[in-house]
């Protein structure tokens, strides 16, 4: 049995049925939710799924064959397993381009459908026309790009290496194109140059008066702007190490995993309609990310927490997650949250800021020591015996650490000229301190 009652938001099937469709359509509809293949009324697994890759194909064919408008980003189609036993889970986001509908029947009753706590209904024409007044219709693919010299060798590049076919109808595929065979913002978001400008900061201290660095990672397709502002944050996440003998402890700056899915999130799910990108700011104390746009209409800030999926930009989501930079819908916030609480979140009309503040607070007892990681065990160790006794010498450290004068003459050599340690006072009657 799994761990999942049905309710509105899932939906049991012990195999696939020829109303499919309706039930998908209605989680579009409604709310989004999940659907199960290979369960049962109670719970149950069936175990009845004789080729379950023949099936999850399927699925994915049916979904975006048979339901218009197009479906692309807002499914994921997943196996899972408990007890040796597999079955299927279609997890579906409320679309944003409401009504959704079966293929060839428009926008009727008998093609239109809503869920009703656990059970679908038909749509009437009213419910049906006021969806449609709602339609979001200033969407990313209907966007013309202000560029139509486009040119995708990047994107191609990372298809490619995750073993896809990259071939003449490639890009139509991607929902590129606009309704008049235009490049859409789609396109200019993923092309080779734009002028799409995605900044990182970073600042001496605790606030924004001491810009130290300003890098941009724009101009470029998306998806290397992703990959750079990634890299630069494996650079900065540096990792401590606390002594506190016998044992040594070493702990990042930040949950670099949990940080590669707010960085995709804030990518993915920006509003570029406005003309904003995301933001990134670094201080001594704190990583900051603010994306534009809000929580999406629909959803409530609880629901956003729990990981209930309404993606902006389904098209982009959908490309993201080809290419392993986020995983399946609704996962990446809860992944966060079981790293770092909720209250990194604020949330505003038109953004949403993440503060992850770094991991240095056990450090800061007095008791306590943190040594940068690229030092070598005995230059870690002189900078603790020098914490303990600013007024240490050469030769005692020679003594206490076993090791030849020539030996700590060299590696106190490397901590003054990299200003780790440095000489207060005449060599007689000075002393030691620690600069970092």
């Amino acid at each position: 049995m799994i761990n999942v009652i049905e309710d509105k938001r899932n939906e049991f099937k012990m195999k696939l049925t020829d109303d499919f469709e309706k039930e998908v359509i209605a989680f579009l509809n409604t709310e989004g939710g999940n659907l199960f293949i290979g369960i049962d009324d109670k719970g149950n697994i069936t175990n009845n799924i004789k080729n379950i890759d023949l099936l999850q194909r399927t699925i994915k064919d049916r979904i975006k064959d048979n339901i218009r408008p197009s479906t692309l980003g807002l499914f994921d189609v997943v196996v899972n397993e408990k007890n040796n036993q597999k079955y299927i889970q279609i997890i579906i986001a409320r679309g944003n381009e409401r009504p959704y509908y079966i293929n060839g029947m428009g926008m009727t009753p008998d093609s239109c459908f809503i869920r009703i706590g656990s059970s679908i209904q038909s749509m009437n024409m009213e419910m049906i026309l006021n969806l449609f007044s709602k339609r979001t219709r200033n969407n990313l693919k209907n966007i013309k790009s202000p560029n139509q010299d486009l040119e995708f060798k990047t994107l191609k590049i990372y298809y490619q290496e995750k073993g896809y076919e990259v071939n003449n109808n490639f890009l139509r595929k991607l929902d590129f194109y606009t309704d008049d065979n235009k490049y859409n913002y789609i396109a200019y978001l993923l092309a080779d140059n734009n002028n799409i400008s995605i900044q990182f900061a970073k600042y001496r201290g605790n606030d924004v008066n001491n810009l130290i660095e300003n890098e941009d990672y724009g101009f470029c397709s998306l998806l290397k702007a992703t990959d750079n502002i990634l890299n630069k944050l494996k650079v900065e996440n540096k990792t401590y190490t606390k002594i506190e003998a016998p044992t040594r402890k070493e702990i990042k700056m930040f949950n670099y995993d949990a940080i590669k899915e707010l960085v995709t999130n804030a990518l993915v799910h920006n509003d570029w309609c406005n003309g904003y990108s995301p933001k990134f700011e670094m201080f001594d104390n704190k990583l900051v990310i603010s994306s534009n746009g809000g929580i999406q209409e629909g959803v409530t800030q609880q629901e956003f927490l729990e990981g209930f999926s309404n993606p902006r930009n389904p098209e982009l989501m959908r490309i993201f997650r080809d290419l392993n930079f986020v995983e399946q819908l609704g996962t990446g916030i809860q992944r966060v949250l079981k790293i770092y609480p909720k209250d990194i979140f604020e949330f505003y009309p038109n953004h949403i800021r993440v503060t992850i503040n770094f991991e240095l607070n056990i450090f800061e007892k007095e008791t306590d020591f943190i040594i940068p990681s690229e030092l070598n065990e005995i230059q870690s160790s002189i900078m603790k015996l020098i914490k303990d006794n600013p007024n240490i010498t050469q030769s005692q450290l020679s003594v206490l650490l076993g090791v030849t004068i020539k030996t700590i003459s060299r590696n106190f050599q490397f901590l003054i000229n990299n200003n780790y340690i440095k000489r207060v006072g005449a060599n007689k009657n000075g002393y030691w301190i620690i600069v970092k």
